[in-house]
């Protein structure tokens, strides 16, 4: 297992969202990254959590982290396990008051969770190896990514998030 962190969310050339992994020890521009592509929901969710930008009322996720805590459990970290025919697997691991507990879960759901409650994420040797790409992200395309979601904030009503 190798410990990453959101190095961004980005859209490709079609217009999907994609959550970079990046190991923690890389620094940008150089070693590998890891591409999942996700719904726009939860990279909107992702990208609130990183930036801590307000919402006017809490995202599923906060809800999960709420639900988590009121139930004096914790979760100590995420792993995205394998990979199967294109498809990620993810594995959320809560402490508990009955022993530590391991739940099935998408990969965007578990990163989404885990940038809110500060937990390690962890990716799987063999997913890495398999799906990693080299990291060719710059400085600037980071910035433009940053501030296209700043403009997505400007421009967010809470209804959007009604559904």
């Amino acid at each position: 297992m190798v410990q990453v962190r959101v190095a961004g969310v980005a859209l490709d050339a079609t217009g999907q969202h994609v959550v970079l992994l990046k190991p923690i020890d890389e620094i940008p521009g150089d070693g590998q990254v890891l591409p999942i592509w996700i719904g726009q929901l939860e990279a909107t969710s992702i990208l609130v959590a990183i930036e801590q930008a307000p919402v006017p009322r809490p995202l599923a996720h906060d809800l999960m982290r709420s639900l988590i805590e009121t139930l004096g459990a914790e979760v100590t970290r995420v792993e995205v396990t394998r990979i199967d025919d294109g498809t990620f697997y993810a594995e959320v691991t809560l402490s508990t008051a009955l022993g530590d507990r391991v739940v099935d879960a998408r990969p965007s759901d578990a990163v989404a969770l885990a940038t809110r409650v500060g937990a390690g994420i962890w990716v799987a040797d063999p997913v890495m190896d398999e799906a990693g790409v080299p990291d060719v992200l710059t400085e600037t395309d980071a910035a433009e990514s940053l501030d296209e979601f700043k403009r997505f904030l400007d421009d967010v009503e809470p209804e959007d998030f009604e559904g």
